[in-house]
């Protein structure tokens, strides 16, 4: 999507900031961020990275037109400082783990490097798009996991926040969903749209067979009927069954029906029942209202015979935690370890150059993922980043390094997936991750560890700033 003030996607203090550094002659210190979370949402057990390719996309896009320059000057920013920002480029690159990827906390999911203006610069953007796709992403998976093999669609673009809605639908198919209702964000991202009618539309006409046997004839080879504006049992399911026989007369087969309202249990078991004894065993159930995992859940409990969910707003919203924690936080400059130190070691940051090592077990599953820096290739054994006493022996385990280059000089230099592909890799992935991540109540802790090197070089800075040594 193409945005022309793109550059202004910042907050301010990253222009205060860049205007100190172009200042004092500052743009040529090198310098490396990195974007991780420490708590995952909606206590789940992992987080689903998305939204990798929206961001190179944009960082493709950053500039500062005269629009924005005109504004900049006029809110007291420095003129020269203006007039860098006219030919302003980012020229990073950037590590990331592929989208899609299962990922913990405190691990980098991204790292950002370049001169120290353009990587500062950045840092909203960053959060904005990957705390919010991975967000909403990882809600899907969650409804995904209980929806199991039945069709899953985004109906939320009504209830999101403004364009973000966009955003939303394009993260919630990487996490699970089959469709989006979202015209804008299927036309964008290439996602299969699916839509029934409104109660507005059955309100309409005279009469509810009216309304149905219009909406059919118009729309013959992909019609859901709404059943539930006035009495679903008594009015509703009698009309649709109508229209079905009629349309099965004209050769075409009513796809299904839709339920937003009521006991949803017990509506769609009467449903299927007078379906079927109508000979209508092919006619689909779809609901909605107010779903999420947990209702998904207790409708499974009880058996409903439901072939469709269509969720919204807990879903685009990402009830009921609404946000994600990730941050952008510095780790080298001039090849120098950074870190922001903290009371409590949990707050405070891992320095240096780091990438991340996935290690599994014996039948191919996820065991756990170690924080090593840049140069360790084989680490025996990994520590807890805060207790650490607990350790686990790595050595002889199967490895994997999860950071690629994707952006050079600021050009991209991965292929783009489309996000049915992003999505078959994410599901690949989390089928690797043990069950017992991804239970809603308790999950078991996913170990995430970091080298003696690092714990190493972490303490020693924690030392010195603290004039211990």
């Amino acid at each position: 999507m193409d945005y022309k003030q793109i550059g202004l996607m910042v907050d301010k203090y990253e222009l205060t900031m860049a205007q100190t550094y172009f200042k004092n002659n500052m743009l040529d210190h090198k310098t490396r961020f990195d974007y991780f979370f420490r708590k995952l949402p909606f206590q789940n057990g992992y987080l689903i990275f998305a939204g990798l390719q929206d961001l190179l996309r944009l960082l493709q896009q950053f500039r500062f037109d005269d629009q924005a320059a005109q504004f900049l000057l006029k809110d007291g920013f420095d003129a020269d400082f203006v007039d860098y920002l006219r030919s302003f480029r980012f020229r990073g690159t950037i590590y990331s783990m592929l989208e899609g990827e299962v990922a913990f906390p405190i691990e980098p999911l991204l790292c950002v490097e370049g001169n120290l203006l353009e990587t500062q610069i950045i840092e909203t953007m960053v959060l904005n798009v990957l705390n919010f796709q991975s967000l909403i992403a990882t809600k899907a998976a969650r409804v995904r996991h209980v929806a199991g093999d039945r069709a899953v669609s985004d109906f939320g673009l009504r209830r999101a926040h403004g364009f973000g809605g966009v955003h939303a639908s394009r993260a919630a198919v990487i996490g699970g969903c089959d469709s989006t209702s979202n015209m804008l964000a299927a036309f964008q991202y290439g996602l299969k749209a699916v839509g029934t009618m409104a109660h507005s539309f059955v309100q309409s006409f005279d009469d509810e067979l009216t309304a149905f046997r219009e909406y059919a004839r118009f729309n013959p080879a992909h019609c859901i009927l709404l059943v539930d504006t006035y009495d679903t049992l008594r009015s509703g399911l009698p009309n649709a069954i109508k229209v079905a026989k009629e349309l099965e007369a004209e050769g075409h087969r009513l796809v299904g029906i839709r339920i937003d309202s009521g006991d949803l249990a017990y509506l769609s078991k009467k449903a299927r029942q007078m379906l079927d004894e109508a000979g209508l065993q092919y006619v689909k159930i779809a609901v909605s209202n107010q779903l999420d995992e947990y209702v998904i859940r207790s409708l499974n409990e009880q058996q409903a015979p439901i072939d469709f969910f269509g969720v919204g707003t807990r879903l685009v919203t990402g009830q009921p935690d609404a946000a994600l924690d990730g941050v952008y936080k510095l780790s080298a400059l001039n090849d120098q370890p950074r870190m922001k130190i903290s009371d409590t070691l949990i707050k405070s940051t891992l320095p240096g150059k780091k990438k991340v090592v996935r290690y599994s077990n014996g039948e191919g599953g996820f065991l756990a993922d170690a924080i090593v820096l840049e140069e360790e290739q084989q680490i025996d054994c990994m520590y807890h980043p805060f207790e650490k006493e607990k350790h686990l022996r790595v050595s002889g385990l199967h490895q994997e390094e999860l950071f690629i280059k994707v952006m050079e000089d600021g050009e991209i230099i991965t292929d783009q997936k489309t996000v049915e592909e992003i999505a078959e890799f994410s599901r690949q992935r989390l089928a690797l991750l043990p069950n017992e991540h991804k239970r809603f109540e308790y999950p078991h802790i996913y170990k995430v560890g970091i080298s003696k090197k690092l714990m190493e070089a972490r303490d020693a800075m924690v030392r010195q700033f603290r004039g211990e040594d």
